[in-house]
């Protein structure tokens, strides 16, 4: 993580009320770098500080109060989303930008829910993320065209409970229906009839496809 030291010498390089003031949270070094170069580049933004984590994400943010925190989902120890709610909890009005791989509706609902200010796909920053921070900035909600088709789509379908999301994240790592059963102390055919439901929810036919569309739609992962 940037000392906070380097991190203010940022804020001073910048006019105040000049630009748009920007934390990057994300566990890929080369990725920070990128999007920092991006950034920098651009008249009316700077870069003031990074993280690799989600609590250093959340720090950073205390320590700088950036207007704008783009913020990677998938990271290790404290997940984005959870540095999202936090953050959310410092400040209500945090505006917060999801950088993520993946279109997923389930994932991009939890951190709209959360408070997210947009979604925005890391195939496409370079066409969209100077937009979507200044959308950000103005307070403007940005979705991403794959990711707004996706969560459109799923809200007709109805929700898998907790249990059978428990169910089928266990059938994403190889276990039988007996090894299931076990593991959530369950009988094999409690197992079976949350299979059922799943697929009627899911609208597939088996449990290969099951994982498939859930690895897919952000309901588990691996």
């Amino acid at each position: 993580m940037t000392s906070i030291a380097n991190q203010a010498k940022s804020v001073i390089a910048a006019a105040p009320g000049e630009t748009i003031r920007i934390l990057v949270v994300d566990d890929h070094e080369l990725l920070r770098d990128g999007v920092a170069a991006y950034v920098n580049r651009q008249a009316d933004m700077v870069v003031v500080g990074q993280a690799s984590t989600g609590s250093e994400g959340v720090e950073a943010f205390c320590n700088l109060r950036p207007d704008v925190t783009l913020m990677d989902l998938q990271m290790p120890g404290m997940s984005g989303l959870d540095a999202l709610e936090a953050i959310r909890d410092v400040d209500p009005e945090a505006r917060i930008l999801v950088l993520t791989t993946f279109t997923g509706d389930v994932q991009a609902t939890r951190a709209l829910r959360a408070g997210a200010t947009g979604y925005v796909l890391k195939s496409s920053l370079r066409r969209e993320l100077g937009d979507a921070i200044r959308g950000a900035h103005q307070g403007r909600r940005t979705l991403h065209p794959e990711v707004a088709q996706a969560v459109a789509l799923a809200t007709a379908q109805e929700d898998l409970l907790q249990r059978e999301i428990d169910v089928l994240a266990l059938a994403a790592r190889g276990k039988s229906n007996k090894l299931i059963a076990h593991a959530l102390g369950l009988s094999e055919e409690t197992v079976k009839a949350r299979f059922r439901s799943i697929f009627n929810k899911l609208d597939v036919a088996d449990r290969t496809h099951a994982v498939t569309v859930g690895l897919r739609r952000g309901i588990i992962d691996l």
